[in-house]
């Protein structure tokens, strides 16, 4: 379960944000009249679907393993929090219905209307995080239900139990996360071009709306991450007590960057900070914070899980004050000059940044997930009845057959978008030249006919909102 969700979850910040990424470059070259931002937008959009499609078989997976794996879960808690899954499940399906819509009309509709039937796409995307957020959250802060005598749960309120206490905290925080790191990785891609010397406009406008995009959300990411750390602190004491490694419950206690948490509950290694952990938390080095030790030791983390979480949360902080700084001179040079930054170092961090982001998202999850540990279901089921009794020999097999899928899977999604760059890089160095791929020519206009190759030249595209002339291929 955590390969395949630590693996699945790398293609999530594409599949929620790209679609809105590439509405802003399209909703661009139709209102400047801008062949270039068009043609970005349909080689972004061929990126989207074939991302789609690789998460479809991830995501499948995923959604067999709740059922294979955590049997004693879903059947005692499914109808509970099982809604979440099911509304995902609807966003999916409408966002392929969308995604097909989307790359069918770039030859067929007409520019605006195009554009106005992909509008949908990020509201899809979002509506399937909100379901799968919200049986998360319900696992972190389980509500809308009452226990009979024999402990299944009776009385279920819906309501309740999508907007459990930590789902607006938990939703936005990662919304904006997608978004953010989508930003960062789309301009990552050409961040690498510039660096390498294709400092044309194409690059150029590649890597400036992506980049705005996340250099705008970078801050407001960091005061959600702040407001969901203060929610654990309170909703969650045990997981922020792993998460800051706090043995005893007390006041002024310090903070501690890295380190290691030892079983006798002192701290080994790290940089100690005296009284900060307490004034992050409540704002004052009065505030109290709950320890591990405040509970039996079979209803807290382990000492090495503590440090897993802690060494997560640390590394997503440490990235997200980073990202900050280069936010920051991004900005700082756009409002002196209107000019991307100069430096050849800025590029290098934000080429960086990308594969940084995505690394963030992983230490998020493993915050969530192992922080709340030993509960899958917090303070109502543990994971060790939550389990199959399948043999440790099948799950090996298993597992082994999974790693061997995955790893074709995403060689196969890394070998189709080489293909893809290597296309492109053809086409814009020949754009005389007819080619197969529908993504090198300008989007709206005629294609390019085989007939005048010996020319090497097509008809004259049309411009963005013109309607083809007849016989163009259209």
């Amino acid at each position: 379960m955590a390969f395949t969700l630590a693996s699945h979850i790398t293609l999530v910040p594409l599949g929620v944000a790209l679609p809105f990424i590439t509405l802003l470059m399209h909703y661009r070259g139709l209102r400047r009249g801008d062949p270039v931002a068009l043609l970005l937008a349909r080689r972004w959009s061929a990126v989207m679907a074939v991302q789609f499609a690789i998460g479809i078989v991830t995501g499948t997976v995923l959604s067999f393993e709740f059922g294979l794996l955590w049997p004693a879960m879903m059947g005692r808690w499914g109808d509970v929090f099982g809604l979440g899954f099911g509304v995902e499940a609807w966003a999916f399906f409408l966002e392929a219905i969308l995604i097909a819509l989307y790359l069918y009309g770039w030859r067929r509709l007409k520019p605006w209307t195009h554009f106005w039937l992909g509008v949908p796409l990020p509201l899809a995307a979002l509506l399937g995080a909100f379901g799968i957020i919200a049986a998360n959250s319900w696992m972190n802060t389980p509500r809308g239900f009452t226990l009979d005598a024999s402990g299944n749960p009776v009385n279920v309120t819906v309501q309740q139990a999508i907007f459990t206490p930590m789902f607006g905290p938990e939703y936005w925080h990662f919304a904006v996360a997608m978004f953010l790191t989508a930003g960062y990785v789309v301009a990552g891609v050409y961040a690498v071009g510039w660096l390498r010397g294709r400092q044309d406009r194409y690059h150029r406008l590649g890597f400036t709306v992506p980049f705005t995009v996340a250099a705008i959300l970078t801050p407001v990411q960091f005061f959600l991450g702040d407001n969901i750390a203060r929610q654990i602190f309170h909703k969650q004491p045990i997981k922020f007590a792993a998460a800051e490694l706090v043995w005893n419950t007390g006041t002024h206690v310090p903070e501690y960057l890295f380190g290691r948490l030892q079983e006798d509950g002192t701290v080994k290694g790290g940089i100690k900070i005296p009284q900060l952990d307490s004034i992050l938390a409540g704002f004052s080095p009065d505030t109290q914070v709950t320890g591990l030790a405040s509970v039996a030791a079979d209803d807290r983390p382990t000492a090495t899980q503590a440090t897993i979480v802690h060494w997560a949360f640390d590394i997503m902080a440490t990235v997200g004050s980073v990202l900050i700084l280069l936010a920051l001179w991004y900005a700082w040079c756009w409002w002196r000059r209107r000019d991307l930054p100069k430096s050849r170092w800025f590029f290098r961090c934000a080429a960086v940044a990308g594969v940084a982001s995505v690394v963030t998202v992983e230490c998020g999850w493993i915050t969530t997930e192992v922080g709340r540990q030993p509960w899958i279901v917090y303070q109502n089921m543990r994971v060790s009845e939550a389990v199959t009794p399948t043999g440790a020999a099948s799950l090996w097999t298993m597992f082994a057959v999974v790693v061997v899928v995955y790893v074709l899977l995403f060689g196969a999604f890394l070998a189709v978008l080489l293909k893809m760059r290597s296309r492109w890089r053809l086409a814009g160095a020949h754009p005389g030249r007819p080619h197969d791929d529908p993504e090198t020519d300008t989007p709206y206009g005629p294609r390019r006919e085989h007939a005048t190759a010996d020319l090497g030249h097509g008809p004259p595209p049309a411009a963005p909102g013109e309607r083809p002339a007849p016989g163009s291929g259209q």
